[in-house]
């Protein structure tokens, strides 16, 4: 059995805000916004980062969404980005600041922190919070979208950039999945397969998925893919080449 789950990768929206009404009136964004994702999520809500918000940064449980207010009766979202970045060495998660405090913008988006956005509470607050959990959701696709099976009783779940290429194998109903740290099977067609996986994945030949992400350079004289990790590949139909041609450079 071959399909597609988030499993582990659950989205995490975590709420810093000491006004009761403005935590709620984010988390009610946020109920809004995913109802029409089918993407399953918690809401986790703090009113200052403190002990139990820095327990809530360590922990290892997916994607996280943090909103936070810069300024607390307990501690600085400044200095709570700063934690989750350098501390915890956390850049994958967003981080957007939501404040009334005009005067820190400057302070905030000059941290270096790499922070998503700096969002006035003021300034129509709600289609903002909007706008930045849609660009948000490009990187949770991009990093947490996950492949799952069970083969030989065994159950898998394989991150969507952790693939390489896919290939099928000879006269077989099976794929040969390479990853960045081994190669694995797994049942089903190429094109069963292929139906589960998103954009940045393109079937250059019947027998051969390529992870576009992956690809270090394509030589077109030789028509050859050079991956990242030094494979390469000269299995490119004529049919593809132009596609492929086109997909690289958008990437490039």
């Amino acid at each position: 059995m071959v399909k597609l789950e988030n499993g582990d990768s659950m989205i995490n929206f975590i709420i810093c805000e000491d006004e009761k009404t403005l935590r709620e009136s984010t988390k009610n964004t946020i109920f809004s916004y995913m109802m029409n994702h089918d993407i399953d999520y918690k809401i986790y809500e703090f009113e200052g980062y403190d002990k139990n918000f820095e327990d809530m940064v360590k922990k290892d449980i997916g994607f996280k969404i943090y909103f936070l207010d810069i300024v607390t009766k307990c501690g600085s979202g400044v200095d709570a980005a700063r934690i989750i970045r350098e501390k915890y060495d956390d850049w994958v998660s967003a981080i957007i600041m939501i404040t009334s405090h005009q005067e820190y913008k400057y302070e905030a988006l000059s941290s270096r922190l790499f922070l998503l956005d700096f969002v006035n509470k003021l300034d129509n607050c709600s289609k903002k919070i909007r706008e930045d959990i849609a660009i948000a959701m490009k990187t949770y696709d991009k990093r947490y979208k996950m492949l799952s099976y069970e083969y030989n009783h065994t159950y898998y779940k394989l991150e969507y950039r952790q693939i390489i290429y896919i290939e099928k194998e000879p006269d077989s109903k099976r794929c040969i999945i390479k990853t960045k740290e081994n190669s694995q099977l797994i049942p089903g067609t190429l094109n069963e397969v292929y139906k589960l996986l998103d954009d940045r994945f393109f079937k250059v030949h019947k027998s051969l998925i390529i992870n576009l992400d992956e690809i270090a350079r394509y030589e077109i004289r030789k028509n050859k893919i050079v991956f990242k990790n030094g494979d390469h590949t000269h299995l490119i139909s004529r049919n593809n080449k132009k596609e492929l041609i086109k997909r690289v450079c958008a990437r490039s």
